[in-house]
């Protein structure tokens, strides 16, 4: 995973054929809850297609009117739901919150857990949330190996998204076929000239970002197709 950092376009279409996955399971004749994503289990071929990988922990969702089901604990603390983590009762949803998640290391460049970051930054969701509301704030959170090279109407969309995956209610979290839909229309939201953005600064040191190309953990299947 070590090379060039993975361009805005390319992040973005690995997030919507993440997020593709998940609808497909979530939509399917027999919900399936997936339980366990997280930016490893997403897989990765040599033109960036992206499948998800690893579907030991997943699970049928609630029947009957349920709204969820109850299960033992088998998730990856970060990416896992605080409902999930703390109760054990899974919703379909839960598994939104673990795409935000991503979705924000997608953005960052950061890894969901990192000891090594200063104290305040080890959590990353506890770290950017409050960030992910004011404009300016986000570009200095941004992946500095991105230079600047996106569409800022486009983060702040999807930094808007993220804070809605990441409700601490999963019934105020959006479904993936909308988290999906708005993936779409944030790819065609083209760079902005640059005679009209506004000069930014260097966006900090990345001392403590992710070593690889800009999505923590994913693997390369090196095969096409």
């Amino acid at each position: 995973m070590e090379g060039e950092a993975l361009t805005w376009d390319t992040r973005l279409k690995i997030a919507i054929e993440a997020a593709q996955g998940l609808t497909f399971l979530h939509n399917s004749e027999k919900s399936v809850i997936y339980r366990d994503f997280k930016a490893s289990n997403i897989l990765l071929d040599s033109n960036f297609n992206a499948k998800l990988s690893d579907f030991g922990l997943a699970k049928l969702g609630p029947i009957n009117g349920f709204s969820h089901v109850t299960t033992r604990v088998m998730g990856t603390h970060g990416y896992a739901a605080p409902e999930y983590m703390a109760t054990g009762h899974l919703y379909v949803r839960s598994d939104v919150y673990g795409f935000g998640v991503v979705l924000l290391e997608l953005l960052t460049g950061l890894r969901a857990l990192d000891p090594t970051r200063p104290s305040a930054q080890q959590n990353l969701v506890e770290w950017a949330k409050p960030v992910l509301s004011q404009k300016k704030k986000i570009q200095k959170m941004m992946d500095p190996r991105l230079e600047h090279k996106y569409p800022l109407l486009a983060v702040v969309r999807i930094a808007a998204l993220i804070l809605r995956c990441l409700e601490a209610d999963p019934k105020n979290r959006p479904p993936m076929d909308d988290v999906l839909r708005e993936l779409e229309i944030v790819r065609t939201i083209r760079e902005e000239p640059k005679g009209e953005r506004r000069k930014r600064g260097n966006g900090g040191s990345d001392n403590n970002r992710v070593s690889g190309r800009g999505l923590p953990h994913v693997r390369r299947t090196g095969r096409t197709g």
